[in-house]
């Protein structure tokens, strides 16, 4: 059964610690649910009440868009080996970029990433566990390097095109602020 807490305890931590995927998920009152598989080393825990997520390029900046009308965002994990388990995480979140003050404290938490667009930093309001028994198990191979040797293969300046291109505005027309935030 769920079990809810107003924070993310040690065996929480330790769970977030283990998993090589996550999912976002956010929303405005208007816009459509975005839902995105995560991976690579792009996750944090801060502290009991504080997540971080290193937000790379990617075909579209949904996340960035809902936060700055709405700042709800949901973060889940799966177990998909060992005991069963699916973790969310409930909070507030804000977008913080290159530019702002904010960023060299929480950029340091990260390996270097090409294709690094964004930090997402979320306060965090509840956490819930539930069972997650009819998750089936996957064995974890190895990280996909696409992604990372695509953006070297751009280069900075090939990147912020792309989001001129591509990361402006989400799918429902709402503003990223991404080329504000560098």
């Amino acid at each position: 059964m769920a079990k809810q807490y107003d924070h993310i305890n040690k065996r929480i931590q330790k769970f977030i610690s283990e998993q090589k995927i996550f999912f976002v998920a956010t929303a405005t009152d208007k816009s459509r649910i975005n839902l995105s598989p995560k991976g690579m080393d792009s996750f944090r825990v801060i502290d009991e009440k504080k997540v971080l997520w290193l937000n790379l390029t990617g075909s579209g900046n949904e996340t960035a868009a809902h936060l700055g009308v709405d700042g709800r965002i949901t973060i889940m994990f799966c177990a998909f080996e060992g005991a069963p388990m699916i973790l969310r995480l409930y909070g507030k979140g804000k977008v913080i970029n290159p530019n702002d003050k904010q960023w060299s404290k929480s950029i340091a938490h990260f390996p270097r990433l090409a294709g690094t667009r964004q930090i997402i930093s979320i306060d965090i309001d509840m956490v819930q566990t539930s069972c997650g028994m009819s998750i089936p198990y996957f064995d974890f191979k190895d990280e996909r390097r696409q992604l990372d040797d695509w953006a070297k293969q751009k280069g900075e300046e090939g990147i912020k095109d792309y989001w001129k291109e591509k990361n402006e505005v989400s799918i429902d027309g709402i503003p990223t602020q991404i080329q504000e935030g560098y």
